[in-house]
């Protein structure tokens, strides 16, 4: 816990409560609904008497929103459950209830504190929830507004590049910055565009929201090498001038004096921008070198233009920038993979595209000297085409024979880049329910969340995700291995495991494919009552289609409703060696659902179509059908 804050992991993010953060993806403050029960009764208490027929006739219990709840959202939706018999009252109105007694109602939200009283007939529970703005404060009077001042963090640029500043003032305020004996005057801006956080299209309400600001943005360009301080922003109203200086200062750095930045960890996160608020590029295997063509706080920027954080890189000086030549090539094969084998004299950055039967693999800062390249017939690859496409980048195309990919993998020995390709499973062809059907392949299941803290979503009666899914895990384990296949778990029991020794585990074992299994919750924002139905999510290309077609097999087979499909930023959907998807199975706080969801009969009605969808799936994907 974090101050008394609840925490939850949600689709691979962690949320915590009045502060925002993501994790991998933040935003801002975004609070999910079954996080954590308002502590009338213990979960696992509740669960227990919930079962009790004595319990029934008296508990009125409230699952989501927990005590001191805070949000952005404009509205929030309450949770819980009571004896059917009887009517539930929310600030003395009755709401809607399922036959079995569930409810999850929304309400509107104003900012500042929400009081809400639930009464059943003599039982009566009360939940604040804390609106909080998303506005920026307005200063009153002749004052910069709290923290408006940009740049917040040092940074460092090469010479002649745009650096730029930003503050909030009063609307009719002059505002300039003095930095280095230069002045640059600010622009105000009436207007400024906010974007949805990434979450809202989950919640189909990811429209752009136009605001009033009294914001002033302005840029510059230096060729003063070194440290040119922090720079001092400054505003005259009404004859009174107010100066301040930014938190954070501004460095050029010299092309004469460069710093080459190593790749420490075993995937370094590289990202379009400096913090985990951009998306993710191609990990970096360890060992890679770019030269540092920037800095901003935490953040390294590499001369390929993507952005790694300090911890994950070591500093050196050099007095040349990182290139390499390249020459001949070659591939082998080793047990269920082919090895292409890239010569350099240094390891370069590199990014990775999938596309429909073809792998593309791009060297930065890598000039071709190529006249040769041994790639005997090959059970995966039918050709490699390679180009240098502008100066300082190769890329190389491998088409493919098949429409499938099965993973790929990337490493570094000594200088020379290491690509494997997996080749396509051995498995028997068989009907999908037959006893040989996955024989050859290795499924790693991945039940969501585990431990005291982390439950997943809520349900009305307080049961949390995690147990759910640990159980539907192990059906489906049942039934996979009914069918030829083995099975590994990330988790056999109620215990944390934490989202990188699940990745570990997957790199580990380099299972045939990856289910991560949950079951789904909304922001508050969402509407708990007509939200329900199946979704899948993926992230590289080589998952899409099992995503795709588990998705509708599910759908179809159980005549479930349908969520959506999505491509989704998340830890147990990233791993490369094997395709990897992360099922929703639906929706813990929708009351109805919940009832297919804790139902013994549907959860093994689920489990094998799950297999089945996944043995089809298999072989399909071997014998090359679209």
């Amino acid at each position: 816990m974090d101050g008394g804050k609840w925490v939850r992991q949600w689709m691979g993010f962690w949320f915590v409560a009045g502060q925002g953060g993501m994790g991998d993806r933040s935003h801002g403050v975004v609070s999910l609904a079954g996080c954590a029960a308002i502590p009338v009764l213990g979960v696992a208490a509740s669960v227990a008497l919930l079962a009790s027929p004595g319990w029934a006739q008296k508990a009125l219990y409230l699952a989501y929103p927990p005590a001191n709840h805070q949000t952005t959202a404009h509205q929030i939706f309450l949770i819980g459950t009571a004896p059917p018999k009887g009517t539930v009252l929310v600030n003395g109105n009755p709401i809607p209830r399922t036959p079995v007694g569930h409810f999850a109602p929304s309400f509107p939200l104003k900012v500042g504190d929400n009081r809400f009283t639930l009464r059943y007939n003599q039982q009566e529970l009360t939940v604040t929830v804390t609106r909080l703005t998303t506005e920026p404060v307005i200063p009153a009077g002749a004052a910069f507004a709290r923290d408006s001042l940009t740049p917040a963090v040092d940074v460092a640029r090469l010479p002649d590049e745009w650096f730029c500043f930003g503050a909030i003032a009063p609307a009719t305020a002059k505002v300039s910055v003095q930095l280095a004996g230069q002045t640059i005057p600010l622009t105000s801006r009436s207007q400024v565009v906010d974007l949805p956080e990434n979450a809202a299209v989950l919640t189909q309400q990811n429209q752009p929201v136009i605001r009033t600001a009294h914001s002033y943005t302005g840029c510059t360009r230096s060729v003063l090498l070194g440290d040119l301080g922090q720079p001092e922003f400054q505003f005259v109203l009404e004859g009174k001038t107010v100066s301040q200086k930014a938190p954070g200062s501004i460095r050029i750095l010299s092309p004469m004096q460069l710093e080459v930045a190593e790749v420490i960890a075993d995937n370094g996160a590289a990202r379009t921008g400096p913090s985990t608020d951009y998306s993710r590029l191609t990990p970096l295997p360890k060992g890679t070198q770019a030269t540092v063509t920037g800095y901003e706080g935490d953040w390294v920027r590499l001369d390929y233009g993507a952005w790694i954080n300090r911890k994950e890189v070591q500093i050196q000086k050099s007095t040349a920038p990182v290139t390499s030549l390249i020459r001949s090539i070659r591939a082998r094969q080793v047990a269920g993979w082919t090895e292409v084998i890239f010569p350099l004299q240094v390891p370069v950055p590199l990014s990775v595209h999938q596309g429909d039967r073809t792998f593309t693999l791009t060297l930065y800062n890598t000039t071709a000297q190529t006249d040769i390249i041994r790639l005997d017939d090959d059970p995966l690859i039918q050709r490699l085409d390679w180009q240098q496409t502008v100066p300082g980048q190769v890329q190389y195309t491998f088409n493919l024979k098949t429409r499938q990919q099965w993973g790929y993998k990337l490493r570094y020995e000594g200088t020379s880049l290491v690509l494997s390709l997996r080749h396509p499973p051995a498995t028997r062809q068989a009907p999908p329910s037959s006893s040989t059907s996955l024989s050859g392949t290795t499924i790693l299941l991945d039940p969501g969340h585990g431990g005291p803290e982390d439950l997943g979503a809520v349900g009305p009666t307080g049961l949390p995700e995690k147990t759910v899914a640990l159980t539907l895990s192990k059906l489906l384990r049942e039934q996979l291995v009914q069918r030829g296949a083995k099975v590994v778990m990330t988790r056999e029991q109620d215990e944390d495991v934490s989202l990188q020794d699940r990745i570990s585990l997957i790199n580990k074992t380099q299972p045939t494919l990856v289910l991560s299994l949950h079951y789904n919750a909304l922001p508050d924002s969402g509407d708990a009552i007509k939200t329900k139905g199946i979704s899948t999510f993926w992230y590289n290309t080589q998952a899409h289609s099992l995503a795709v077609f588990l998705h509708n097999y599910l759908v179809k087979t159980l005549k479930r409703p349908s969520y959506g499909i999505f491509w989704n930023n998340l830890a147990l959907t990233r791993p490369a060696v094997a395709p990897s998807v992360l099922l929703e199975l639906g929706f813990m706080i929708n009351p109805v659902e919940y009832e297919w969801i804790v139902n013994p009969g549907e959860q093994k009605r689920l489990a094998g179509a799950i297999a089945d969808g996944v043995a089809e799936w298999v072989g399909r994907g071997v014998r090359g059908e679209e």
